[in-house]
């Protein structure tokens, strides 16, 4: 990790965490582009974390695993000491696991623990653990800023198994909880996508057709498409408490 020594008085700085691919990447270069300072984390992609660093105007890459209470606590400290400041905390990393909803015998207990240990208990610890941070963002510059990447599988009975389901419902709910309990210093929002057009869900002929055929927007949302949401997220100096179900439309069908 490298500090940046000169630190522009007005400059704000964001971590986002699970940003080396896919949706965090969007979000991590939409955020560097309104000239944040931006730390980006991955759990095991270091070398990818660093050149994408490299390639940034202002940028550093941590590596944890958010599974580990040690791992969590280096990080904000890491990310803190990098800038001196945090104003922003996007919590993206995720973890999921495709069971069959009737298959109940495979939802175990260990998957439970599994997907809520990263999916609800890392996103709830970092915020704590960064509250110092945000609330001083707030006395010096403006009110901090938390954008929890959720799903729509959240808010509808979908998604890839019940547990990840109900995990990223508890985001939801802690995202709620966390606006009541931290505002006005810090706001707390979340982003639902639905389907989202990354590698991975290339292979996903069912969702692709459906998003297509019954979306009032006909097609999966992009990357750059969420990144825009929680912009527009962090942007605002009123929204909080809000889960912005970004999944084309597809929910009023």
């Amino acid at each position: 990790m490298n500090v940046n020594p000169t630190l522009d008085s007005g400059l704000r700085v964001a971590l986002v965490t699970g940003s080396t691919s896919g949706i965090g990447a969007a979000i991590a270069r939409r955020l560097s582009h309104a000239g944040y300072a931006v730390i980006l984390h991955s759990r095991s992609s270091e070398a990818a974390g660093r050149a994408m660093a490299a390639g940034m105007k202002q940028a550093v890459y941590i590596q944890a695993d958010l599974a580990l209470e040690a791992d969590r606590v280096r990080l904000v400290s890491e990310a803190i000491a990098s800038w001196g400041q945090l104003d922003v905390l996007v919590n993206n990393a995720g973890i999921s696991r495709v069971i069959p909803h009737g298959d109940l015998a495979s939802a175990t207990s260990a998957v439970w623990r599994e997907l809520h240990e990263v999916n609800v208990l890392a996103p709830f610890h970092l915020v704590a653990l960064a509250e110092s941070a945000l609330r001083e963002a707030a006395r010096s510059r403006r009110a901090g800023s938390v954008v929890n990447i959720s799903s729509h599988a959240g808010v509808r009975p979908k998604g890839a198994s019940i547990p990840y389901a109900a995990s990223k419902a508890a985001l939801n709910h802690v995202t709620r909880l966390l606006a009541l309990s931290l505002g006005p210093d810090i706001r707390v929002n979340a982003v639902a996508p639905g389907l989202v057009d990354t590698p991975l869900t290339a292979e996903w002929h069912g969702a692709q057709a459906l998003w297509r055929e019954q979306s009032p927007m006909r097609r999966a949302a992009s990357p750059d498409d969420i990144a825009d949401a929680v912009a527009m997220l962090v942007a605002s100096d009123y929204l909080t408490g809000e889960v912005l179900l970004s999944d084309g439309g597809l929910n009023l069908t």
